[in-house]
């Protein structure tokens, strides 16, 4: 038995390169159930991306435990914390078990006849007053593929309106985006098993040990095992992949592009390049060898206040390997020019010929475990099946299937995207949101603006969620929703592997699963095809995917030779899946031809300065003709620097035990414990002119908002802050009432926005900071298991206690 949330990664199990991922099976069920009277289902966990197998473990009705599959390819039978304990959550006390409307201001009890009638009465007349462009939808990353393909046609295919995203615009659209830029789609060019192959690791914005434990633990097993990668960090704060690390960069926030620059300045001036690769297999070699001339290590040593020779040697590690795999997450998608920052990692693995092939790609990591689903369905800014809006065949495609006028799809323009949504509803032109399964009022940015925006009169607002959350407060209609182990349907991970999760459990009360939602309201408001039939003719998941994979057939993300016969047992298939490859696909682009043709393409591509849109001609003129596009962009300066008044930068992120906005963590005892409340974390210089001592509360402010936290003294970067994206403005276990004080990281942050993935900045913001009051001897509540650790004083362990510990079988 061991604590998991003490040890957040487990034991080790070592293995070098090419000897495959030993299994180890993890597993936590309730104390007190008999074993053989468990009956398990399979599932995948959905508390992160990376999509570890587990099955559900049910006893008299009820979930009572996880365990993690062996034969899964995604993890070999390990789970992290959040996946051993997260599961608690569906059997909370306060789950929505009935509809609630709005009744003289309050929240009240409803029959879902009563709460469906006013859903589609409100509907039909911003229709009829507004069109469908008064309507709007704003989903998550945590549903499942048959509930997005689902609000996909019924907004986009029933209703018309372009106004569908997902809360994926926050988390990953930066990934897709910088994919199709470079590759053409959408699509994660390698495998996870590319971690056992290796030789070298780059890791950049990606705090993989507390974002992707399981993906981190595969990692650590390979840095033990014998014939270690070498391995390059680059973050701000001292993460445990930092220390991990043979070097590690920590550059000043929003400065990745002239980071990524003087890397490739130095792989071309020590000749680190592939010539015969980039010749044959892309294009704009020329382009980007003139721009990043202007980036020697000196110049990016002065912006990214790092060493010159730092960076060299991270550029000879990365120029000296034969098996290359970079990463990035949130540390560039949420930060300054981040699609040009990502197109720029993409560049280092092409630079060196290092795709498609094993131990070699580029991961352009998702955050949550179905955000690939959303952009493959169309249900955030995207056309279904990877299809690209300008391309006219494209579009009368995707109307023959769904059977449906071509100018229904609204495809006179991009598909909007969440923060443009919100602009139009607080100008008063969109008059009807639809929320489902996110919780926008702590997680977009510049918090006071948002509840503004959701609270307004004249916007009816729906929640769909299975807890009451900050942003069900300011909802006119709540609808009760199944959890994941509730209802049977699929996901895919972020290397494109398939997996399908059973229903294991029966919702509670009067919940209804989001496509159950859906075909009720598609009904009701009378969506027909073009022969006046149904539009939506599916009835059952299973009907569901069906359809979705015949829509995906001959894309790039082509289902069509999957099924939930074939995914029953299989452990995960990575698609594409076709009758010519029944098993699926390990890597993509092994021939080196890339989806960058004309005809083919996702999207003819941006200017990654402006965010200005290509169209077909400058395709056709740039002529990439299946061969990868190298991208050079220009660092420019943040929007927002540090002044007088607001002299730090701040950051924010995930800790290692919470999972969003906790409406699930938050209600599981073990994670609950470990990082109960909201923390600052700042450098102990910073702290020691501010005259701030551990646990001391401190005010952080910006132009735009404040919060107040305890602060936690480690070894970040100087002159940055660091601030928990996890924590709402309601107290703990009662999202009904609002705390004492705000302390919602979105307080602080700026309305800014990536011009080409329309991605929110979070992570480059000016502050200040105050001490408040004396800590008493109490330290911050900030996990110590997770980097960065306390500096300084003397702060108790975090530990689980019996309820966290987990058994192992080492299946080695």
């Amino acid at each position: 038995m061991t604590d998991r949330i003490a040890d957040v990664w487990g034991a080790r199990t070592p293995y070098r390169a090419g000897s495959g991922w030993p299994r180890r099976v993890d597993q936590h069920v309730e104390d007190g159930v008999p074993e053989a009277e468990v009956r398990w289902f399979p599932s995948a966990c959905v508390l992160c991306s990376n999509g570890c197998g587990m099955d559900i473990a049910v006893h008299q009705g009820r979930m009572v435990g996880v365990r993690g599959r062996a034969t899964d390819r995604v993890n070999h039978g390990r789970l992290g914390p959040k996946g051993l304990f997260g599961w608690q959550a569906n059997n909370s006390a306060d789950r929505l078990v009935e509809p609630l409307v709005r009744r003289n201001g309050r929240l009240e009890r409803a029959s879902w006849e009563e709460a469906m009638q006013l859903v589609v009465e409100r509907s039909r007349r911003v229709l009829a007053e507004q069109g469908p462009l008064g309507m709007a939808f704003y989903t998550s990353g945590q549903l499942f593929l048959e509930d997005y393909y689902t609000l996909s046609l019924v907004a986009r295919g029933g209703i018309g309106t372009p106004h569908l995203d997902g809360n994926t615009r926050l988390c990953t659209s930066t990934a897709e985006f910088a994919l199709a830029e470079t590759f053409g789609s959408d699509g994660a060019p390698g495998s996870l098993t590319d971690i056992d192959q290796c030789d070298t690791l780059f890791m950049i914005g990606h705090n993989m040990a507390e974002t992707h434990t399981v993906l981190w633990a595969r990692v650590l097993d390979r840095l033990q095992g014998g014939d270690r990668p070498r391995l390059v960090v680059v973050d701000p704060r001292p993460t445990t992949a930092a220390r991990e690390a043979d070097v590690h960069l920590a550059i000043r926030n929003g400065t990745n592009a002239a980071l990524l620059n003087g890397i490739q300045h130095e792989l071309i001036v020590q000749d680190r390049v592939d010539h015969a690769f980039v010749e044959e297999h892309t294009v704009g070699f020329e382009t980007l060898r003139r721009q990043v001339r202007e980036y020697p290590p000196e110049r990016v040593a002065e912006i990214c206040g790092v060493r010159a020779e730092d960076v060299v040697e991270a550029a000879r590690i990365l120029g000296s390997g034969q098996r290359l795999v970079s990463t990035c997450l949130q540390g560039v998608y949420q930060s300054h020019q981040a699609t040009a920052s990502a197109c720029q990692v993409n560049n280092i693995n092409l630079l060196r010929g290092m795709i498609g092939r094993p131990g070699c790609t580029v991961f352009q990591m998702n955050g949550q475990p179905t955000a690939q689903n959303t952009r493959e369905t169309g249900a955030n800014g995207s056309f279904p099946g990877m299809r690209n809006w300008q391309n006219p065949e494209h579009v009368e495609e995707l109307a023959r299937i769904w059977n449906v006028d071509p100018l229904q799809l609204s495809s006179w323009a991009p598909p909007t995207h969440a923060m443009q949504i919100l602009r139009y509803a607080e100008q008063g032109s969109v008059r009807f949101l639809w929320v489902i399964g996110t919780n926008p009022a702590v997680s977009l940015p510049e918090l006071p603006r948002i509840r503004s925006i959701l609270a307004q009169e004249r916007l009816f607002v729906v929640v769909s969620d299975a807890f009451l959350t900050e942003t069900t407060q300011l909802a006119d209609v709540v609808l009760p929703v199944a959890l994941w182990g509730e209802k049977t349907g699929t996901y895919t991970n972020h290397d494109r592997t398939v997996h399908l999760s059973e229903k294991a459990v029966d919702p509670p009360g009067r919940a209804r699963s989001d496509m159950e939602i859906l075909l009720d309201y598609a009904q009701r408001l009378g969506l027909t095809d073009r022969d006046g039939a149904p539009l939506v003719a599916w009835r059952s998941p299973e009907e569901c995917f069906d359809a979705f994979k015949e829509m995906t057939r001959g894309r790039p993300c082509d289902y069509s030779g999957l099924s939930y016969r074939r995914l029953r047992g299989a452990g995960g298939i990575q698609w594409p899946v076709t009758d010519e490859r029944p098993s699926g696909t390990e890597r993509l682009y092994a021939d080196h031809e890339f989806n960058t043709r004309t005809d083919r393409c996702q999207d003819y591509g941006h200017d990654l300065g402006t965010g200005a849109a290509y169209e077909r001609k400058d395709r056709a003129e740039l002529g990439p003709d299946g061969r990868a596009i190298l991208k050079a962009v220009r660092y420019v300066p943040p929007h927002e620097a540090p002044d007088e008044d607001h002299p730090f930068l701040l950051t924010t992120g995930r800790n290692v035990y919470h999972w969003h906005t906790r409406t699930k963590t938050g209600r599981a005892p073990q994670l609950e414990a470990a990082a109960p409340d909201v923390w600052v974390e700042l450098s102990v210089p910073d702290a020691a002119r501010l005259g701030i001592a551990e646990g001391d509360l401190v005010l952080v402010a910006s132009s735009r908002g404040a919060l107040q936290a305890k602060a936690r003294l480690s070894g970040i970067r100087e002159g940055v802050v660091f601030v928990p994206m996890h924590y709402g403005s309601c107290s703990e276990g009662d999202e009904s009432e609002p705390a004492g004080h705000a302390r919602a990281a979105n307080e602080l942050t700026i309305t800014d926005w990536d011009p080409v993935s329309k991605q929110p900045v979070l992570k480059v913001a000016a502050v200040r900071i105050e001490r408040l009051a004396d800590g008493g001897a109490a330290p911050a509540p900030a996990p110590t298991t997770a980097a960065p650790g306390p500096r300084g004083e003397a702060v108790p362990s975090t530990s689980g206690g019996p309820g966290a510990r987990a058994t192992v079988e080492d299946e080695t």
